[in-house]
């Protein structure tokens, strides 16, 4: 019989081509994330080509591969997981709930970070290292939590706790001087829940000490806009003067109806379905602002979903309305689209690329502050062949470890990404063509809209 060296390396061969194959399938799908060209179809009528659908069957006949012919590392859950599981009389899936489903869903065994809470905290400005390594510690307790790992929960937890005990004045004099009984306040919060965490642990319930560690990472996100809140945010380029642009972050919220049909996700009926994004301005001040301004005067309201292929769901197009010609807003009174650049942003960058992707600014492969790795992630449609394109489209990424793997996201510096649906993500999963946006409504950030060149 083969050893199970050889097996490993005949499974590589089969394994290697397909991976290759499906990557370029990303790249296929990367470069239909543009507007139609001009005197070409609706983008309604654009249905994908036949390779295209080979290529992408052929995408997933290489997974199946790899889950069928691929050994397993161990043949059965870690001693504290059983353990674990045998305390709560829970079935293993069933901890963590639909976040943990997902991830054994996808099977990628990647270490992609796909929260969209988490990536939003990461990308706040002015952070001190004490409080990326607290960040680090509670996010390691949540997804060992999640995997029932017991002991790497308890070790995560006490470098949560040392970290709040040691370095509590390092992190209250990152806020506002005017602020800091505040943050001390979500100090002590933390602190509190870090407690409640291990105790609950220490009894076996891990859906409570979820729920724990859940309002502890809540109050984190809260210390980390606090700090945040002392950046002194830069205004765009004078070039780009009288775009709308947004400072800091905005919450808004978009309801989705379907005519004479329920949606049926997971196996659910919904009349409707809310969604709520929180859109970030600090790493793409104008396509935040552009979204936030045409979101504010109702331009998305009574619009149809206008592409849902299993990649993204993709609307914004107003001449897929029969409103005309012009595929991007046009403001009352002007004859011309109103267009936004590309607007990209590598990490440890003091501020955006603008007009420009990674590559072309020599330096693709470089992490993006925000990046397309979660599940609702939202981007900007453009042009293929014409960066500054971007007017109206944009579209929710149906991410997939599987097709866009740790490290090869081919989105990432390419397109403007602007933010994550925090709730309501798996809703997506039933969106269709046809579908109408009932509503789309900003919640709050309003305020945080300012014009390039203004005083």
């Amino acid at each position: 019989p083969a050893s199970p060296c050889s097996v490993m390396s005949i499974c590589a061969m089969v394994i290697r081509p397909l991976v290759i194959l499906g990557s370029l399938v990303m790249a296929a799908e990367c470069a239909a994330l543009r507007l139609p060209a001009r005197g070409s179809a609706l983008q309604s009528e654009v249905k994908p080509s036949l390779p295209s659908a080979i290529a992408r069957t052929l995408s997933a006949c290489a997974l199946s591969v790899a889950l069928i012919t691929m050994p397993p590392t161990h043949t059965g859950a870690p001693p504290a997981t059983r353990a674990l599981a045998s305390r709560l009389a829970l079935p293993h899936a069933s901890i963590g709930g639909a976040a943990f489903a997902k991830e054994l869903a996808s099977g990628s065994g990647s270490r992609v970070n796909k929260d969209p809470l988490s990536l939003l905290r990461l990308g706040l400005p002015m952070q001190p290292k004490e409080v990326r390594e607290l960040q680090a510690a509670l996010e390691d307790v949540q997804d060992s939590l999640t995997r029932l790992l017991a002991a790497n929960a308890n070790a995560a937890l006490a470098k949560a706790n040392g970290i709040l005990k040691g370095s509590v004045k390092a992190i209250v004099k990152a806020a506002p001087a005017d602020k800091a009984e505040q943050a001390q306040g979500y100090l002590d919060s933390i602190l509190s829940e870090v407690k409640s965490t291990k105790e609950l642990l220490a009894e076996g319930n891990v859906q409570a000490a979820l729920g724990a560690q859940g309002r502890a990472l809540t109050t984190l996100s809260s210390l980390e806009e606090l700090i945040a809140s002392t950046y002194v945010q830069p205004a765009p380029p004078s070039e780009y003067r009288g775009l709308p642009y947004l400072k800091g972050r905005a919450v808004v919220e978009f309801t989705l109806k379907r005519d004479g049909e329920k949606f049926d996700v997971d196996g659910t009926l919904y009349d409707k379905l809310d969604m709520q994004m929180i859109v970030d301005g600090y790493t793409a001040p104008l396509t935040a602002g552009n979204f936030i301004d045409l979101v504010q005067r109702g331009f998305y309201n009574g619009m149809h979903i206008q592409r849902s292929d299993g990649f993204v769901v993709q609307t914004g197009d107003p001449s897929a309305e029969g409103n005309g010609k012009a595929h991007g807003f046009t403001p009352p009174g002007d004859s011309k689209e109103r267009k936004i650049p590309l607007e990209v942003y590598v990490r440890g960058d003091k501020s955006p690329i603008y007009g420009t992707t990674f590559d072309d600014d020599g330096r693709g492969g470089y992490a993006s502050t925000l990046p397309f790795n979660a599940y609702g992630a939202l981007g900007m449609a453009r042009e293929e062949y014409d960066v500054d394109s971007a007017s109206s489209q944009w579209f929710w990424l149906l991410f997939d470890s599987d097709l866009t793997p740790a490290g090869k996201n081919l989105l990432d510096g390419r397109y403007s990404c602007f933010g994550y649906t925090v709730e309501g993500a798996r809703f997506l999963s039933d969106v269709k063509e046809g579908d109408i946006i009932a509503s789309a409504k900003v919640v709050s950030g309003l305020d945080n809209i300012l014009t390039v060149g203004s005083s």
